[in-house]
């Protein structure tokens, strides 16, 4: 993977399925760097939520005004010359291409990766979280990997978190 460009400020979106640790890898990401965090999820309009809650998949419909949030969150970041990183699905080649056209190149994605039994497992043993198990397979079957793509980074989810965000800031200096 090329680089992250040091000359302005980093925008990193830290990507997969429900329970790959997005939100635990971002924060820690954004901690060692020393950027802002933001947990995706918590942009989604209330909407998408209550749909997800019941075990309903969410459409492009859906998705394409949370993704506009997020942009805007990046952007907004980026023009104020601070960088950031984000949880984010990002499920679909379109949906990252989206996200990359508001960073003008400046967008890294941190694709997490794990089987379907250790994610299940893991969405099993998570509490408080709208997101039901039902819904893994639906997003396993709308994920399109990210392999060959420009800026992605892919880390293996089987380890600590702390060997996970190392492993992605490995990653992200090339």
């Amino acid at each position: 993977m090329q680089e992250i460009s040091t000359s302005r400020p980093a925008a990193i979106i830290v990507m997969g399925v429900s329970g790959c640790g997005k939100s635990s890898v971002g924060a820690g990401l954004a901690e060692k760097l020393g950027l802002t965090f933001i947990e995706g999820d918590s942009l989604h309009p209330a909407t998408n939520v209550e749909k997800m809650a019941k075990g309903t998949p969410l459409t492009d419909d859906d998705r394409w005004p949370w993704l506009d949030i997020i942009g805007g969150e990046i952007a907004a970041s980026l023009e104020r010359g601070e960088g950031i990183v984000v949880s984010c699905s990002a499920l679909k080649e379109v949906y990252r291409d989206r996200l990359r056209t508001v960073t003008d190149g400046n967008l890294a994605f941190i694709y997490l990766h794990g089987s379907r039994q250790l994610l299940t497992e893991r969405m099993g043993a998570r509490t408080g979280h709208f997101m039901p198990l039902s819904l893994l397979d639906s997003q396993l079957a709308t994920l399109e990997a990210p392999t060959g793509e420009p800026g992605v980074v892919t880390v293996d989810i089987g380890q600590s978190i702390e060997g996970i965000v190392a492993e992605a800031l490995a990653g992200l200096k090339g």
